[in-house]
């Protein structure tokens, strides 16, 4: 005997997963999930792996990826492959950016010290100036 998989709706996926409504028909638009089918009420109907996408979508938000990223990968899991390798990749690229990014926020937090170190040396009144601090560097 055929189990029939029990299907969830839309508003009972939003209240186990803490994903609104609006997001999950969000990335539904965006190819991320497929709805399985609807009721005769027109609601969405969703299948078990619903659930395990939109816990790996968040993860990998959280981690930097972009949506469009994630749905790369979900697009190699769904031909039935494990996109471990493609994640790697990403996660590498990502490590690169962040490395970039902290060494410019390291040039930045230098030029505000220099500029606040200088603070006591600026003139009360300037009428040609808007912030002299701002913008004698």
């Amino acid at each position: 005997m055929l189990v029939q998989e029990q299907l969830k709706q839309i508003g009972t996926v939003a209240k186990e997963s803490g994903v609104p409504i609006k997001t999950i028909r969000y990335y539904e638009e965006l190819g991320l999930l497929k709805a399985s089918g609807r009721t005769e009420g027109g609601f969405r109907l969703f299948d078990s792996d619903t659930l395990s996408r939109l816990n790996f979508i968040k993860r990998a938000q959280s981690l930097g990826l972009t949506l469009l990223e994630i749905k790369e990968f979900l697009n190699v899991h769904d031909q039935g492959e494990l996109p471990c390798e493609h994640v790697k990749a990403k996660l590498q690229d990502k490590l690169v950016i962040i490395d970039e990014q902290i060494q410019q926020l390291l040039i930045l937090k230098l030029e505000l010290e220099g500029l606040l170190s200088g603070w006591e040396t600026i003139p009360e009144s300037s009428e040609q100036t808007i912030c002299p601090i701002i913008e004698r560097a």
